[in-house]
């Protein structure tokens, strides 16, 4: 039985499967990218955020320990590097997975893309993007709390315009004229002629 047991072994032994997502996270932190099956990219996502985690504190200890894992020079000079820098301000969530709607021809195994957050420039210029466009509604405006000398200000200078505009003239309605009432389903014109 496997009570409690979260790992997923991907149907290979202990020793493939540690080579195959070292190998996985090197290819991820040097091409920020890698399409691979859903069950390799979860797995891999468990893999490599701690040791993206471990690359935020630079020091000897923590650059043996995932030397360690990794076994790649310019792996470690990549995410000690540019990677580190890229994700020092970010608490976690390091990778994304897009799912793609294509299966793999040979087995049809659902497959996806495995990426760094940081990198995907699309995304963070649209998510930019939107930031800027929601920093200028009206909500925000409204709600902003105006200062006191605001306030005074906008009251002066509704008085001053109430000073400037010109006295509203006041005109009466047109007198009533007389009108004849009908009766009897006549129209204005026959009542007109009768007279």
């Amino acid at each position: 039985m496997r009570h409690g047991k979260k790992i997923n072994h991907l149907g290979l032994t202990t020793a493939h499967r540690h080579a195959m997502l070292s190998n996985m996270a090197t290819s991820l932190i040097l091409h920020k990218r890698v399409t691979t099956t859903v069950a390799k990219a979860k797995a891999l996502r468990q893999y490599v955020e701690p040791l993206l985690t471990k690359a935020k504190d630079d020091t000897t200890h923590s650059r043996r320990t995932v030397f360690a894992t990794l076994q790649n020079k310019e792996s470690m000079k990549e995410l000690f590097g540019v990677v580190a820098e890229k994700i020092g301000q970010r608490p976690g969530g390091y990778t994304r997975i897009l799912k793609l709607s294509a299966t793999r021809a040979g087995d049809n195994a659902d497959m996806c893309i495995i990426e760094l957050v940081d990198f995907n420039e699309t995304l963070l210029e649209s998510k930019n993007a939107a930031e800027a466009k929601t920093t200028t509604t009206r909500r925000s405006r409204r709600r902003g709390g105006k200062s006191e000398a605001a306030g005074n200000e906008a009251g002066t200078s509704a008085a001053v315009v109430a000073e400037e505009a010109p006295a509203a003239t006041t005109q009466s309605a047109p007198e009533d004229t007389a009108s004849e009432t009908l009766t009897n389903g006549e129209t204005r014109e026959e009542t007109g002629k009768a007279e």
